[in-house]
């Protein structure tokens, strides 16, 4: 339990630093961001948009068990 409390506490702390994010609006741009591709590679969304429209889909529940 000992090794629990500080794991708690580090959640908790974290929690408070996020803050909330209010959702887009259809036709609100979307602020840049930079994730992972394979390779190692990093993508930024900027790059994408100099190149043209982009289209963000995801699949939510793709790799769960329902």
């Amino acid at each position: 339990m000992r090794r629990a409390a500080p794991l708690l506490v580090m959640a908790l702390l974290l929690t408070g630093l996020v803050l909330p994010v209010a959702a887009l609006e259809v036709g609100q741009k979307a602020p840049d961001f930079t994730l992972s591709a394979p390779g190692g590679k990093k993508v930024n969304l900027s790059d994408l948009t100099a190149k043209g429209p982009v289209v963000i889909f995801t699949f939510i529940q793709a790799f769960t068990g329902t």
